[in-house]
């Protein structure tokens, strides 16, 4: 079973917050939310954070991110952004890379 929203954000029950609006409809972990709105929500939080962050992208991560895609299994690809997200919250990051 996973762990409740309010384990892995600011939510305080009562609180009459936007977290709290989205737990008493979609349950507190989400259980009324398919895994394919979870990947929606996910993707649209993801490019938002990524958007606010400074430095560019090498084109080579891209491509990385395209054979990823198609050759990677579903649970691989699953797993990588398990991980991945744990290093974004959690984890050292390289220096933003900057183009001349």
């Amino acid at each position: 079973m996973s762990k409740p929203l309010g384990y892995y954000t600011s939510y305080t029950p009562g609180d009459d917050s936007l977290l709290e609006k989205v737990q008493e409809k979609y349950g507190s972990s989400f259980e009324k939310i398919t895994k394919r709105e979870k990947l929606v929500i996910l993707t649209v939080l993801a490019s938002h954070i990524g958007c606010q962050l400074e430095g560019d992208v090498r084109s080579e991560i891209f491509a990385i991110a395209k054979d990823m895609t198609s050759e990677l299994s579903l649970s691989d690809q699953a797993g990588i952004t398990e991980f991945l997200i744990a290093q974004i919250r959690w984890g050292q990051n390289a220096e933003a890379v900057h183009h001349s």
